[in-house]
């Protein structure tokens, strides 16, 4: 897999798929013939675009039972996208990777979804040190899902494994690090 070919296709179907023209419809899809002749990132053409999306670890992509389409399973910044996942039970506890100089806020405000539509929580401790860790020291927050949701808190489960809230409220992060 090219990471670089991976980064920048991440940028288009999550951030700025105007950068190079390319339409997403309401659920982040991408007609995949268009963005292949859009494409003026790192080479790509059709079977290295299947072989990055089936060799990418974090399963970020996903085309649609057709193969016309293609779409991030989450993270869009994007205002016009809006995934239609289904509600689900969460596991009792999520965690979330951050660092250390965003805990204040953290613990002031809670997790918020920043420039994303979602706020991205994890099923193990392990991968959330790992989204941490790309910034710096890595510190996990635990989060209180089953609380959150018993106090109505929607959750959803996308593709790849990464559940997504709207807001975690300071009450239900908690860090051995605070």
């Amino acid at each position: 897999m090219n990471p670089n070919a991976s980064k920048y296709l991440a940028r288009l179907l999550r951030h700025d798929p105007g950068k190079i023209g390319l339409a997403l419809d309401d659920q982040g899809w991408a007609d995949v013939a268009e963005l292949l002749a859009r494409w003026d990132g790192p080479p790509l053409d059709r079977p290295a675009l299947e072989a990055l999306v089936a060799a990418c670890p974090k399963r970020r992509y996903a085309f649609d039972p057709t193969g016309t389409r293609i779409r991030a399973s989450q993270g869009h910044s994007t205002p016009a996208v809006a995934l239609a996942h289904e509600p689900r039970v969460p596991p009792p506890v999520l965690y979330h990777g951050t660092v250390a100089a965003a805990l204040p806020a953290i613990m002031a405000e809670g997790l918020r979804p920043m420039a994303r539509h979602h706020v991205h929580l994890s099923a193990s401790a392990q991968t959330a040190t790992q989204v941490g860790a790309r910034r710096g020291t890595p510190v996990v927050l635990t989060v209180d899902a089953a609380g959150l949701a018993t106090a109505g808190h929607a959750f959803y489960l996308a593709a790849n494994g990464v559940w997504l809230t709207d807001h975690v409220p300071p009450g239900y992060v908690s860090s051995s690090s605070t």
